[in-house]
């Protein structure tokens, strides 16, 4: 079974049902325990990154989440999840992510229109990454954000999207993948990462 996390903030029943739509079984869990002894687990999140990182120490639910990815079995972030991977943000203040991944969440500068919303494509760098996995390049998905992430180390960017700047829109290391965008409302893309995240977690 995969864990979706709930620590309150995040399209939970989008992405639950994204799952199910490819065959998935999931379940939303606030619990420490069944996190850690879930197959696989997907942090979610919608909303402000300091928020959510106090929700995510208050609550336990951030380091089961790391000692999941410690454990080696199929973890993932999904737009403000993959965020939080990260050392620091600058949303909002100056705030320390999990820092599962070196690097810092920054603003798109202010000549171009934030949120940058809507659909854009993703320009994969992995192109064996069993998450790409019958995805095409320059494939369309969904996305709506004000920050993104800037990776220390080049070797996890998995795909790039453009806007007015190149920035990461999905990373991968080891066991652990994150994408910027929402693959749950990315249509049959965004489901096909899905069934592939799916099919990572049977496998391992």
């Amino acid at each position: 079974m995969i864990a979706i996390i709930d620590y309150g903030m995040g399209n939970l029943r989008s992405v639950q049902a994204g799952f199910e739509h490819v065959g998935q079984k999931v379940f939303i869990t606030d619990k420490p325990d069944e996190i850690i002894n879930a197959d696989g687990v997907i942090l979610p999140g919608v909303g402000a990154f300091g928020d959510a990182i106090k929700r995510l120490n208050e609550t336990g639910l951030g380091d089961a989440f790391c000692k999941s990815v410690k454990q080696g079995k199929p973890c993932i972030g999904i737009c403000l999840g993959l965020q939080l991977l990260f050392s620091e943000s600058e949303e909002g203040g100056l705030f320390r992510g999990l820092d599962i991944i070196k690097g810092k969440v920054i603003r798109f500068s202010n000549n171009l229109k934030v949120p940058h919303m809507g659909w854009n494509q993703i320009n994969i760098k992995k192109h064996n990454s069993a998450l790409f996995q019958n995805v095409p390049d320059g494939s369309y998905v969904y996305f709506v954000h004000s920050y993104f992430v800037v990776p220390e180390d080049n070797s996890v960017i998995s795909a790039t999207t453009n806007y007015g700047i190149d920035f990461t829109s999905v990373i991968e290391k080891d066991n652990l993948f994150g994408t910027q965008f929402h693959p749950e409302k990315s249509q049959s893309i965004g489901l096909q990462i899905l069934r592939n995240f799916g099919s990572l977690v049977k496998k391992s």
